[in-house]
């Protein structure tokens, strides 16, 4: 497993709580009003980033596609022509420097995912802690190689790719210079259904390459995330909205305040609760032995000078005493004073086998 993988002054892996990631994407919806509420909000649930996507009109969508898409039946989630939600939605350089000088005004992280060598560096000169290469360029090599140049940290999603293509998409990060790198499992199904989450993939991920691995979360609501801290998810990355009946492409499907919250809490008492693989028992739990386990007590009235047999032994609360796995201990052995009914039993209440 790599080590020392940080994003500024904060150490992410998997001995490390979860690192939260609020993505609000293009949920700001071009309005940056809007967009500040949605930090302001990701900030209140503890989440330790939000971040957005640096795409542009001409980095991401050839013109035959714009033509294709120009109206969509949906307009809950689509307004006009795809052209237009893309100008809409689009994140300016302006508001790259507008929106990540408000998040260190505020203490939370900002990122944003890249798609093009000028996205990269403009992400890194307003001061991003990590580069997010989404899921769609992981076979993106020439991008990956400059990207790993660049010698930030970098978190790359895996839906959609084949172990081949991710063991390629690493080898050519390491190529531009650079081994510090999280991996997510991620499924690109919106939203991913249970039965297609596979979150079994993060622990195949963290064995077959030896970095640190992560969740990118589509599913609806707290649980997946929760259940891949549980097998050693360091980052849990979650679509994130003020309110899911707002207008746009991913509110629908995005985590509130109130499932954030409750991601973030309980992801941490997850991270908490697994502990270490090594069988310890506490000194709390050993305190706890002196009430919750048993000890030998007489079965009935006996007489000094009994020679001792199972029988004429209960085991009972509390277990300060001869416990029963001494049993063996006991039997045969001659009772040196008498006995009641119940009466706790002592080491020097016994002698040796035969003594009188």
């Amino acid at each position: 497993m790599a080590a020392g993988v940080k994003f500024g002054g904060r150490s992410i892996g998997p001995e490390h709580a979860p690192y939260v990631i609020a993505e609000i994407g293009s949920n700001h919806n071009g309005d940056m009003q809007l967009c500040r509420t949605i930090i302001d909000a990701a900030c209140e649930a503890g989440a330790d980033a939000v971040k957005f996507q640096s795409w542009t009109r001409s980095s991401l969508i050839c013109e035959a596609e714009f033509e294709r898409n120009s109206s969509y039946s949906d307009t809950k989630r689509h307004f006009g022509s795809l052209r237009e939600m893309v100008e809409r939605y689009e994140f300016t350089p302006q508001q790259h420097t507008e929106i990540s000088d408000y998040c260190q005004k505020i203490g939370i992280d900002f990122m944003s995912s890249v798609f093009s060598r000028g996205e990269v560096d403009l992400v890194l000169q307003v001061g991003a802690p990590a580069l997010k290469i989404a899921s769609m360029d992981v076979t993106h090599l020439p991008l990956l190689e400059y990207v790993g140049s660049k010698g930030a940290p970098i978190i790359l999603s895996t839906g959609m790719a084949t172990l081949g293509e991710v063991e390629d998409a690493l080898a050519a990060i390491r190529r531009g210079g650079n081994a510090d790198v999280v991996l997510l499992h991620c499924v690109a199904v919106y939203p991913t259904p249970p039965e297609l989450l596979n979150l079994k993939n993060i622990t195949t991920l963290a064995t077959t390459f030896g970095v640190p691995v992560g969740f990118s979360d589509h599913s609806l609501g707290s649980a997946a995330a929760v259940g891949a801290v549980a097998l050693g998810a360091c980052i849990i990355e979650k679509h994130f909205t003020i309110n899911k009946e707002l207008d746009g492409w991913d509110h629908h499907m995005s985590a509130d305040p109130a499932e954030m919250r409750r991601l973030v809490q309980e992801g941490r008492f997850v991270h908490s609760a697994l502990g270490s693989p090594m069988r310890i028992v506490s000194q709390a739990e050993m305190e706890k032995r002196l009430k919750f386990r048993r000890r030998a007590v007489a079965a009935r009235a006996l007489p000094v000078g009994t020679v001792l047999k199972a029988a004429d032994l209960e085991f009972k609360r509390p277990g300060n005493g001869i416990g029963p796995n001494e049993l063996g201990y006991i039997v045969g052995r001659v009772l040196q004073r008498p006995l009641k009914l119940d009466e706790e039993i002592i080491w020097s209440d016994i002698g040796p086998v035969g003594a009188r």
